[in-house]
């Protein structure tokens, strides 16, 4: 997935309560106001894709409960061979409590527990290793931090996750071919708004396996697996309740099994798409 379009974990990409209410242009510490709804909506691709091939549409989905409280769900589906091949990847539920709120400073309390895949493109290599055949899908707990500093013009965030990843969602099991992963994200984020109209946006993420090996199929043992995200991007305010913007990405990684050497490597080719925002 992060090949076709890079999400920030648990990134909601509207604006902040620095700005005015009920604004949604880019800013990576949104938090609605109680009985808001927002939606943003996200279609990519990666130029590595034979003949563009594979597409990705992402929708996120969320509410503000209170002024300090807000849930989300997101999912994302993926085409592979241009409409013949598709799947129903992550399934997510979100939570984010803004536990620190005074002037520009935000800080935010985060958890999300997510399925991938629902629907198809099971993956084959968490049955490696294994007694028994598991169903090839990831069931994953993940607690962090985000915060920052916002003002009407510019914003800097950061944000502090850390995943723990199974075969079931109350597996706790870490005998040899049970053994769940437990990852680290770490990533920056910033934001400048232009003019009324546009914003422009970039952010780096690492996403890192703690685990001294890479899952327990000898063929991906290893060590120091991870990944580095970077995003590019420009939203246009249609109004002051909706945006569009484009983004382009890339990504560095270390987890390639197919791979004779040990070491990190950017990624062929580069992704990019585009995002439709609303609130209401």
């Amino acid at each position: 997935m992060k090949k076709i379009a890079l999400t920030s974990l648990l990134a909601v990409f509207v604006v902040s309560g620095a700005h005015a209410a009920n604004v949604i242009d880019g800013n990576p510490l949104y938090m609605p106001k109680a009985g808001h709804f927002y939606s943003v909506s996200d279609l990519g691709s990666h130029s590595g894709h034979e003949n563009l091939k594979a597409w990705a549409f992402g929708e996120e989905f969320g509410y503000g409960v209170t002024d300090k409280l807000a849930v989300a769900v997101d999912t994302t589906i993926i085409d592979g061979q241009s409409f013949d091949q598709w799947s129903w990847n992550d399934l997510a539920l979100n939570a984010i409590f803004r536990a620190f709120d005074k002037g520009a400073w935000k800080l935010d309390l985060v958890g999300q527990y997510s399925v991938d895949p629902v629907w198809g493109n099971h993956m084959s290599f968490l049955k490696a290793g294994t007694k028994e055949a598991g169903t090839g899908t990831e069931y994953t707990w993940t607690a962090g931090v985000r915060g920052g500093y916002t003002t009407a013009r510019w914003t800097l965030a950061g944000h502090a996750l850390f995943s723990y990843w199974n075969t079931e969602s109350f597996n706790w099991n870490e005998k040899a071919g049970e053994r769940g992963l437990h990852a680290v994200t770490l990533g920056l984020d910033a934001q400048y708004v232009l003019c009324p109209k546009i914003s422009l946006l970039a952010g780096v993420e690492y996403d890192g396996i703690l685990d001294s090996k890479y899952r327990d199929d000898p063929a991906t043992q290893i060590k120091n697996a991870g990944e580095w995200n970077a995003e590019l991007g420009v939203n246009y305010n249609i109004d002051a309740t909706k945006f569009v913007g484009v983004y382009v990405n890339g990504a560095m990684d270390h987890h390639r099994a197919d791979r004779a050497e040990d070491k990190w490597r950017v990624e062929n080719g580069f992704g990019f798409g585009a995002k439709f925002g609303i609130d209401f």
